[in-house]
């Protein structure tokens, strides 16, 4: 089993091109396993976490409701946000300036095959990171993601989360709000769910900013630990 994981800085990059080149190397790592089941190759499968920043954009699951999604096609030009249909689970999200996202894309062989298990561990990864500032997060139940005062009025989520996976291997992750404009959560439905607020780190904490490259570390760190991964990489990749 390989353990190592590429990590990958994308920068400040479209959606779609982001995207595509997600799609590339989940298809990469199925070829590769398709070659090892017919020829048995014996081939190591790569495993990558990919950091990106996206401009406004707004996706929509495979199972969401088009309904949740408030703004139409001018409206969303006037707010320079962009709009895609995705083959990830889960309802409608925003991604955007100040937010950190994240795209494991991983052969789970290489470490354990359970999804709900894969989706706990990416909630922990977030709680253990927000732990490290002081915020007490936690698990909603029934609601992937993470979420802040559960369980009273003042539920917010900070991290929403979407995957998809094929023959183990994953794609698509976590957008954590770090210094996110929450107002473009104000057009949206987020995942669906009525009635709950969203925050952002800075908010949390009282900041006009917190500095992204340290949350992207503690993410990093936090991430390996739980995965018991050797991480490589994490220089950022010109477009």
């Amino acid at each position: 089993m390989n353990k190592q994981v590429d990590i990958q800085d994308l920068g400040f990059r479209d959606y779609g091109e982001t995207w595509d080149y997600q799609e590339q190397l989940f298809r990469e790592i199925l070829d590769i396993k398709m070659k090892n089941r017919r020829e048995n190759a014996g081939l190591e499968t790569p495993n990558y976490l990919l950091f990106v920043e996206h401009p406004h954009v707004y996706t929509l699951g495979k199972s969401g409701d088009m309904a949740h999604m408030l703004l139409n096609e001018k409206q969303l030009e006037a707010r320079g946000a962009a709009f895609y249909k995705i083959n990830r689970g889960g309802d409608i999200t925003y991604h955007g300036p100040g937010q950190i996202v994240g795209y494991p894309i991983l052969d789970l062989d290489n470490f354990f095959t359970d999804i709900h298990k894969y989706l706990r561990f990416l909630e922990e990864v977030i709680i253990l990171t927000l732990a490290d500032y002081g915020i007490s997060a936690m698990r909603s139940e029934g609601e992937t993601g993470v979420w802040i005062d559960t369980g009273t009025p003042f539920a917010r989520k900070i991290c929403a989360m979407g995957v998809r996976a094929s023959r183990w291997v994953t794609m698509h992750g976590f957008a954590l709000n770090v210094n996110a404009d929450l107002g473009y959560f104000d057009h949206i439905i987020p995942c669906g769910i009525r009635g709950k607020a969203v925050t952002s780190l800075n908010v949390e904490l009282g900041r006009e900013t917190v500095d992204m490259e340290e949350v992207r570390q503690r993410i990093r760190t936090h991430f390996l630990r739980l995965f018991e991964a050797k991480g490589t990489g994490a220089e950022k990749v010109l477009p």
